[in-house]
């Protein structure tokens, strides 16, 4: 049974820093594209990164390049998403995805076989 744990979450001030963990059981983990999106109030679902298995390749969604950073922990079967300098609207339930390919460079949610129950981030102004 494979299963996806989100941790990390919390309520930081704007200019802060937060790091999520996702934490992957079952044997998928190391040769899975691994992603992250996030859901704000009343918004559609938002590709935030995703990372290749033996991450070599990343890509961003254009509204957290250059404040985020994902990576990969294969011997702790865990991916990471370092976020600086938060925004008000970076506030959102952040969810991890494992996914065997990609597609629309990693924003396409159809590819994802598995999705963690999500982790709220809430960034004050």
């Amino acid at each position: 049974q494979v299963q996806l744990v989100e941790s990390g979450g919390g309520l930081v001030q704007a200019g802060g820093s937060l790091r999520l963990s996702c934490s992957a059981f079952g044997r998928i983990f190391s040769r899975y594209f691994m992603g992250w999106f996030r859901q704000g109030p009343g918004k559609e679902r938002e590709f935030v990164a995703v990372i290749s298995w033996n991450g070599g390749s990343l890509s961003y969604g254009d509204s957290v390049k250059c404040r985020f950073t994902i990576s990969r922990d294969i011997g702790e079967s865990t991916v990471y998403l370092q976020m600086n300098n938060l925004k008000p609207e970076d506030t959102a339930v952040y969810y991890c995805a494992a996914g065997p390919t990609i597609s629309a460079g990693g924003h396409d949610t159809t590819t994802y076989h598995y999705w963690g129950q999500g982790t709220q981030v809430t960034v004050s102004s």
